[in-house]
């Protein structure tokens, strides 16, 4: 199973790393990701694999969530097939 994570926020030093540390904590492979910087805003979309998770997927949205409360992000993360249903409407 796949999931698509987006982050948006202020650009600041260490967001990537923040990020990607949680996942790999999670055993959670990236597959595909872009990023860029829109004025000052941070901006990333991430499509992760999480069928061989060490957790679920509450435990990693509330996991994402909390970094994003911390640091001032907007971090939403969906399973690939409500993504791709809400794109179909």
């Amino acid at each position: 199973m796949k999931a698509i994570i987006t982050v948006v926020g202020k650009d600041q030093v260490g967001i990537m790393y923040k990020i990607s540390k949680i996942l790999n904590d999670y055993h959670i492979n990236i597959e595909d990701i872009t990023q860029t910087i829109l004025q000052d805003y941070f901006t990333m979309i991430m499509v992760v694999k999480i069928d061989e998770a060490k957790t679920g997927f509450h435990e990693i949205d509330v996991a994402l969530h909390e970094l994003a409360e911390q640091e001032g992000l907007s971090i939403h993360v969906q399973k690939e097939e409500i993504f791709d249903t809400m794109h179909k409407i």
